[in-house]
């Protein structure tokens, strides 16, 4: 008897991309961690200091981009690296009190599944990156200041800021190959349109 060969599509793999604000967390949290690393005080001076700022990027003047880079730098620029790691592996025992329980048993979920779990956030990465691998996830891809050589802090971005589009462009410098996964996204705003159109399947958490 001759055998019979069947071509078979191989499975694909699965990879599930989440947000960070707003979808593991109940809330944004960049003013929160400023609030946390800086105290009150110096982040409400900040806030009014930069309150035009704010304005014109909301009428679409500037773009988010610039707007949060110069806000950062204004509370950040200067510090050490070092430190600001420390503040961000420190505020990992706050930020868990935030996250939200519905998209948590969602990444459960899919890491049970055997899915590759990113997150994928417009928040900076040493802050981010602590709370996710409590949660074991060692894949962060955010924005990132940019270190001088002396460990110093420069105030600008390394990265372009992980938002809308750009996310979409991180994680096919990661996983360029498209055609070989399904992508599940999970996301909460404006900022996570791209993502969804680029995914297979896609969940808008509800804040």
């Amino acid at each position: 008897m001759s055998e019979i060969s069947v071509n078979m599509e191989p499975t694909k793999s699965k990879i599930a991309v989440f947000d960070f604000d707003g979808t593991l967390t109940t809330r944004d949290t960049m003013f929160d961690f400023i609030g946390f690393a800086c105290g009150k005080f110096r982040l409400y001076v900040g806030l009014l200091l930069f309150a035009p700022v704010i304005a014109v990027m909301f009428m679409k003047i500037i773009d988010n981009n610039r707007c949060k880079q110069m806000l950062l730098s204004w509370y950040f620029k200067g510090m050490t690296y070092e430190r600001f790691k420390n503040l961000g592996e420190a505020y990992s025992t706050r930020a868990k009190t935030l996250l939200r329980g519905s998209t948590l048993h969602l990444l459960k979920q899919r890491q049970y599944e055997g899915c590759k779990v990113y997150v994928v956030s417009a928040s900076i990465k040493e802050w981010v990156a602590p709370v996710c691998r409590k949660l074991g996830v060692a894949d962060v891809l955010a924005t990132e200041f940019e270190v001088d050589a002396d460990g110093i802090l420069t105030g600008r971005f390394s990265v372009h800021n992980c938002f809308g589009q750009e996310k979409v462009n991180r994680l096919l410098k990661v996983e360029p190959c498209r055609e070989k996964y399904y992508l599940y996204a999970y996301g909460d705003s404006r900022g996570d349109r791209e993502m969804f159109e680029f995914a297979d399947d896609f969940l808008k958490i509800n804040r």
